[in-house]
């Protein structure tokens, strides 16, 4: 007898309806084929989902079984078709009727006692079977959370085979998880840190500002000690809330890298820290199926590079691409996947090797030569795709002992908010938001500059040897910071500040 079960693959965080097709047929030799490009642990299912119906206490006789997984074409992959599997073999046993099969979709992985595992990217598996018009998914119950963020189609969590059948054959009356957006919506702002608890350093503030406010990547230089992570690490608190299309698309990575951790849904933009040992694969994403890397689970976030220089230079070399595109593409011979990659790159580094070159209390031990080949690690085009260098020195013991607080993420985050509402409206029929994304004739159009200001950052690029791509940036950042000043038009002073971030244009050798 022939079933068919509905069930989905993943391709990246984008999921595809997987059809199994399941013959019983009494006559000829008994075996299991299984056809449809199974690869790895969709070959293996048959011992598990075997093992797993025996001790349910269902009977398989002797036959001949085939299964295919349709459409053909494409690999499969994953434990996910273990319970529809188990369900398309009792279904064409008549174990199960037809009917309850229909509208509903099936993905689980199975132990051998019949137990349901969780499996990776449940949510965008959720959100194609209701584009597609499923109106049920069966799942395991740890991935109900995440699938019940999708409204309009009932998630139903199973802790076993056993209960999956009772569900379908009218034994067990199914209950829908239900989560509460709204609960999880009002933690979008709380946040366990704050930059009111970061003494001095207003410079470094400023620049953050400016930063967030257009969505520009940042570089900080500085001693051991100045406070680079620190600044780093509460950047998120000033960073626009979450849409909740922009949370869909993070907690869709984190599901499909499997690091969601029982979270239904992420509300906070990410912060990612890699340690300078990652691979290029590591931190672009890859391996044999493609998955996410770094760039890709730092979407809608921050991605922070501690001890710049100290990342293998191909490997830094890889951001190229993301930083440009806010996507990265890994190709192999097999397939080729597109991730979303739409991250501010903030990144910190040392003046020198030792930490203290230029330090007024600490004697700097690196040659010339040292310090040259430390700051030629970073390639000229990767610091260009870095908007501000912002030089962070040490904190005086006077800011250190003051007990009042400097200025708080919610003052700053209500500077940085009206700014990007200026840029929305600017934008608002755009395929961008943000003064970050200005390029070519938009370029022009809105960072046109008076007779005075164009003659001022003429000269400005003539002495200290702007590349087109800074020259790009020092536009864009003083475009920033006219909207934070609510200026319509670009001054003078706007186009200074934004020079001084271009710190490691004027020194970049020593």
């Amino acid at each position: 007898m022939l079933a068919k079960v509905k069930s989905a693959l993943l391709i990246g965080i984008e999921a595809q309806p997987v059809i199994l097709e399941i013959d019983i047929t009494r006559s000829g030799i008994p075996c299991f084929r299984m056809v449809g490009l199974a690869e790895g642990a969709v070959k293996e299912s048959k011992e598990r989902v075997f093992t797993a119906l025996k001790n349910c206490g269902f009977k398989v006789p002797a036959s001949r079984i085939t299964v295919n997984l349709a459409p053909a074409d494409i690999k499969k992959q994953g434990s996910a078709y273990d319970l529809p599997l188990a369900i398309g073999i009792l279904c064409a046993l008549e174990k199960i009727d037809h009917s309850s099969l229909n509208d509903t979709l099936f993905i689980g992985e199975l132990s051998l006692n019949g137990e349901l595992k969780p499996v990776y990217g449940a949510l965008s598996i959720a959100m194609m079977a209701k584009e597609t018009g499923i109106k049920r998914i069966i799942l395991p119950e740890k991935n109900a959370k995440e699938a019940s963020v999708v409204d309009g189609i009932d998630c139903i969590a199973a802790s076993s085979l056993l209960e999956c059948v009772e569900i379908l054959t009218g034994q067990k009356q199914p209950v829908p998880v239900k989560i509460d957006i709204n609960s999880l919506w009002s933690q979008r702002e709380k946040f366990l840190i704050d930059f009111d608890e970061v003494k001095g350093q207003n410079h470094a503030k400023r620049a953050i500002e400016i930063a967030a406010a257009g969505s520009h990547n940042i570089l900080f230089i500085g001693p051991p000690g100045s406070g680079k992570t620190m600044l780093a690490q509460r950047i998120p608190t000033v960073l626009p809330p979450l849409e909740f299309n922009e949370a869909l698309e993070v907690t869709r990575i984190y599901s499909v890298a499997g690091l969601l951790n029982n979270q239904s849904l992420i509300v906070r933009r990410p912060f990612r820290a890699p340690h300078h040992t990652i691979s290029d694969a590591g931190l672009i994403g890859g391996g044999r199926y493609p998955s996410p890397g770094e760039v890709s689970l730092a979407n809608k976030g921050v991605l922070f590079l501690d001890e710049l220089p100290e990342f293998k230079k191909h490997v830094l070399e890889v951001l190229r691409q993301p930083l440009e595109d806010g996507k990265v593409t890994i190709s192999r011979a097999s397939m080729s996947l597109t991730y979303p990659a739409d991250f501010m790159l903030v990144a910190a580094m040392n003046p020198c090797p030792c930490g203290y070159f230029g330090d007024k209390k600490h004697t700097c031990i690196c040659t010339p030569t040292q310090i040259q080949r430390y700051k030629s690690k970073i390639s000229g085009p990767l610091l260009d795709r870095i908007d501000l260098h912002v030089e962070v020195g040490p904190v005086p013991y006077e800011d250190l002992k003051q007990n009042v607080s400097g200025v708080s993420s919610k003052v700053m985050r209500e500077r940085i908010l009206s700014a990007r509402d200026v840029q929305q409206k600017r934008y608002k029929d755009l395929p961008f938001s943000t003064n970050s994304k200005l390029y070519g004739k938009w370029l022009n159009q809105f960072c046109s500059l008076g007779e005075k200001e164009h003659e001022f950052l003429q000269n400005a690029v003539e002495k200290l040897g702007l590349s087109a791509r800074a020259y790009t940036r020092v536009l864009r950042i003083a475009r920033t910071i006219a909207d934070l000043d609510k200026k319509e038009k670009i001054e003078i002073n706007h186009l200074a500040e934004a020079i001084g971030y271009r710190s490691l244009d004027r020194n970049f050798m020593v």
